[in-house]
């Protein structure tokens, strides 16, 4: 197929279309190279694909309409992967209109690409912080997600809602993902996993938020990276058992899907950090801390939905995943600063 992926410099999106093209796809990827964090680190992973005879890099952004209009008349895509988006939770609360101009306008155009361009499928990124201060165990997409504790959370809540817009009033397959706390090598340098192991490493203290009373359901690359594949390979169907009545949040009687895209096995934060120590073979010093703000205690993925949908299970154990992100953690930074 020939697939546009956006985000295609950032963790996930570069994972993901370097599967794609190592199983013969064309990819066309698009991504700002913003510096949100280090630009390096998104020129290293490019580095990686670039060569490749089936991949072609656009710089830019979602919000710039007029270069996404070109890109989809020019190349006919079979299908669509939106993983550009403004990230992190307590960014938000920081710099909110950059989550409007690139999780909200960049989306909206990016709809509006898929509309006119008759595209088959579009896959796109949605958050386990859609479920907010819902208490349910484990996270369900059939749940009620109408009360985020971020400004980020509900951008992707929002782009829920506006691609189900799409999918019903222009038949388009729309599949969202929410996505619970990807890890693995080439990660963001402003999530834990990096934090943790530069801290450790330089002797420095750690901050553990909610005095480490925080569980997550850290779910590693590979496994959300296969998960996505699959999904693009079936686009969203109607649920023919939909009801107005009783509607189910997480289908409809248009071509609109919801999943978790998780381990289902969350594990203690105390507990991932351990892991880290383990792999480096060094003791962290921990400061303890409150929960911050737009954080959630605790996070868990029921994922039964898409294994059945696309036979998806991950198989990664912590063990393993902590072990791959350290050995490349440690590799990488021979060569390069991580900023």
């Amino acid at each position: 197929m020939k697939i546009l992926v956006t985000g295609a410099a950032g963790f996930i999106g570069f994972h993901v279309a370097k599967k794609l093209l190592d199983r013969g796809d064309s990819v066309i990827g698009l991504d700002n190279l913003n510096d949100y964090y280090d630009v390096g680190l998104k020129q290293a992973r490019l580095a990686q694909i670039s060569g490749h005879k089936n991949f072609l890099f656009h710089k830019a952004s979602l919000e710039d309409n007029q270069h996404l209009e070109s890109l989809f008349k020019e190349y006919s895509f079979d299908a669509v992967i939106n993983l550009a988006a403004q990230a992190g939770v307590r960014y938000s609360l920081e710099n909110p209109r950059a989550y409007v101009d690139s999780n909200l306008v960049g989306f909206v155009n990016i709809l509006e690409c898929c509309r006119h361009h008759n595209i088959g499928h579009l896959v796109y990124a949605s958050s386990s912080s859609v479920y907010g201060m819902n208490a349910n165990m484990p996270f369900s997409v059939h749940d009620n997600v109408d009360h985020p504790i971020s400004l980020y959370a509900a951008t992707k809540k929002a782009n829920e809602l506006m691609a189900h817009t799409y999918s019903h009033l222009y038949g388009i397959p729309t599949t969202g993902l929410r996505f619970f706390t990807v890890y693995g090598p080439w990660g963001r340098p402003d999530m834990a996993p990096i934090l943790f192991t530069r801290a450790i490493l330089s002797k420095q203290p750690i901050k553990v938020f909610n005095h480490g009373k925080m569980k997550r359901d850290f779910t590693y690359i590979d496994d959300i990276v296969e998960g996505v594949v699959r999904v693009v390979d079936k686009p969203a169907t109607a649920n023919v058992e939909w009801k107005r009545e009783a509607p189910d949040p997480g289908s409809s009687s248009a071509p609109y899907r919801l999943f978790n895209i998780g381990n289902n096995n969350p594990v203690e934060l105390l507990d991932f950090i351990k892991a880290i120590e383990n792999a480096l073979g060094q003791t962290a010093i921990k400061e303890m801390l409150p929960i911050q703000p737009g954080d959630v205690e605790a996070t868990c993925a029921d994922i039964e939905g898409l294994a059945d949908y696309v036979d998806y299970r991950p198989s990664t154990s912590l063990e393993q995943g902590v072990d791959y992100f350290v050995k490349w953690y440690l590799d990488y930074t021979q060569s390069a600063s991580i900023s």
